[in-house]
């Protein structure tokens, strides 16, 4: 098993940043991808960003070019750089998980990630 516990959301104004961190924990040596979801009220959950094990990442599309991934595989730990956040950022995000190795094509799916967070709340406000 795997747990994941995301950290860093907050309160934000429009314009600034947030780094949000998920930290895995258990049957870590399984865990070859890792990503970042986000769900609005009233919205479906989408895709942000996912990273691999070689630290090769790819940003959903409708995510600008604000957002960054990153991982460090020594502490198990992936992270979200958001920055020039805007009201429409505001969500619960969510640390996925999955212990598939190829599957670069589908690594935006949500059904591909068998361990999630609870998820970190970002509210940006105007």
């Amino acid at each position: 098993q795997v747990q994941l516990v995301e950290s860093g959301g907050g309160s934000v104004q429009s314009g600034g940043s947030l780094r949000l961190s998920c930290a895995a924990s258990g049957y870590t040596n399984s865990i070859h991808w890792m990503a970042w979801f986000r769900q609005a009220p009233g919205k479906e959950r989408e895709a942000v960003a996912t990273i691999d094990t070689y630290r090769r990442s790819r940003v959903a599309d409708p995510v600008p070019g604000r957002f960054t991934i990153t991982r460090d595989i020594g502490k198990n730990t992936a992270y979200l750089q958001m920055n020039n956040l805007k009201p429409e950022d505001s969500a619960m995000y969510y640390c996925a998980a999955s212990v598939i190795r190829d599957m670069w094509h589908d690594s935006l799916r949500e059904d591909v990630y068998s361990y999630w967070g609870q998820g970190t709340q970002v509210t940006v406000s105007s």
